[in-house]
């Protein structure tokens, strides 16, 4: 069982983060639901490299945390869709800036080698 961001010691505000943030996939599926709603099939398809169980368990997380909302459609076939709160979306700025450091570490530090 994980922790939670209110176990984390108070005078580390980096840890409550991470106890949210923490996990492979999680800043990808919430940079993937910036620009908008996205069905579960729709996430699925922009990351590919992640499971659905995986997936589903990371939504979860995400959603327990109040970063994403979660609405079901009673439709057959049912439809699920995922929307970034207004917490989700406070992580926008961090992102971007995450993913210019990603970049530059990739070109900067860790070139990929040349064939």
């Amino acid at each position: 069982m994980r922790t939670t961001a209110e176990e984390t010691p108070e005078y580390c505000a980096i840890e409550s983060a991470m106890e949210v943030l923490g996990g492979r996939w999680k800043l990808a599926i919430l940079k993937k639901l910036v620009p908008g709603t996205l069905r579960f099939g729709e996430l699925r398809r922009a990351l590919p490299a992640v499971t659905p169980r995986m997936l589903t368990r990371q939504l979860r997380e995400l959603e327990a945390d109040g970063l994403v909302t979660r609405t079901v459609y009673r439709e057959v076939p049912p439809r699920v869709d995922y929307t970034l709160t207004d917490a989700g979306h406070r992580l926008d700025a961090v992102m971007d800036q995450l993913d210019a450091w990603g970049r530059w570490y990739r070109e900067t530090v860790r070139p990929a080698p040349e064939p």
